[in-house]
């Protein structure tokens, strides 16, 4: 019998709204203590799968269970087990950043202590005093994941936790959702920032249409639509020379490093944005 701690299991998920079909047949297998990206547009139906996982919305056919119990009865305990990065932040814009984790802390049963300690590993202990309304939107989405962390969930659902911040921010936010994996929590993130799944995520899923249109680890998924298996040089001069990626080109190569000719050089192995235009014909934003 499969570990069900942190495990999430979908088992041929849809979902319609009147004639639309926004999910269809969905199957994954979140592993514990995995970090999983569901990639895909705006309208691919991300946000419509996780509002089915936390029990927001119900699916029009198929099941699906969190840490063994299903999707349709969750039950308090296994709320409680659960931290959420949503795209409603549903912070309150009039108390300061203290007073909307105090409200965490109280509902959760959490020693006040637990406040402080969060506030200073997100970097707004300086400004715990600050109303919510007078932050920017990167330190607003630091104190919503410092929300979602509080209570020390087993599955954190983080949707789109970047979006629309500066990269220095993101950064941030990066480190702080390799931290929870590496206590072992598993992460669910969506994302159509193709940089952030292959740094983040242990296995994603392109989502299109409603459907899942390529799954596996990130950098074996490029490397399956690597067709040109080329090696691209760019030399000191200027010149951008480009090889074939065998052992007929590495004397030539060797040549060039020995010769101190060479500015740069790479693989043409594709990213997942290319991968996923490849796909559908679009790009992922």
């Amino acid at each position: 019998m499969k570990n069900q701690r942190n495990r999430i299991e979908i088992d041929k998920i849809s979902k319609q709204f009147k004639e639309n079909m926004v999910l269809k047949d969905i199957d994954l297998e979140i592993g514990s203590g995995e970090i999983f990206g569901l990639l895909g547009p705006s309208g691919a139906g991300k946000t419509t799968l996780i509002k089915i996982l936390t029990g927001q919305l119900k699916q029009t056919s198929g099941s699906a269970t969190i840490m063994g119990r299903s999707t349709e009865a969750i039950d308090d305990a296994t709320y409680i087990k659960l931290g959420m990065v949503l795209d409603d932040s549903g912070l309150y814009e009039r108390l300061s950043c203290y007073d909307n984790l105090a409200i965490i802390a109280d509902i959760y049963g959490i020693q006040k202590s637990r406040i402080t300690e969060v506030i200073t590993r997100v970097g707004m202990l300086d400004a715990w005093k600050r109303p919510v309304h007078k932050l920017s939107k990167g330190m607003k989405q630091r104190l919503v994941l410092a929300r979602a962390i509080m209570h020390e969930p087993e599955i954190l659902f983080l949707d789109e936790p970047t979006s629309g911040l500066d990269p220095a921010t993101a950064v941030e936010i990066h480190k702080m959702i390799l931290e929870q994996k590496e206590k072992g929590r598993t992460i669910f993130l969506t994302t159509h920032n193709m940089e952030e799944a292959t740094k983040l995520c242990d296995n994603v899923a392109l989502l299109y249409q409603g459907n899942i249109v390529e799954y596996g680890n990130p950098k074996e998924v490029c490397r399956k639509y690597n067709h040109q298996n080329k090696i691209r040089i760019l030399r000191k001069t200027g010149e951008t020379v480009i090889l074939e990626n065998g052992s007929e080109s590495a004397e030539y190569i060797s040549t060039l490093f020995r010769d101190n000719q060479v500015e740069s050089i790479h693989s043409t192995e594709p990213n997942l944005e290319n991968v996923f235009m490849e796909l559908t014909g679009r790009g992922l934003e």
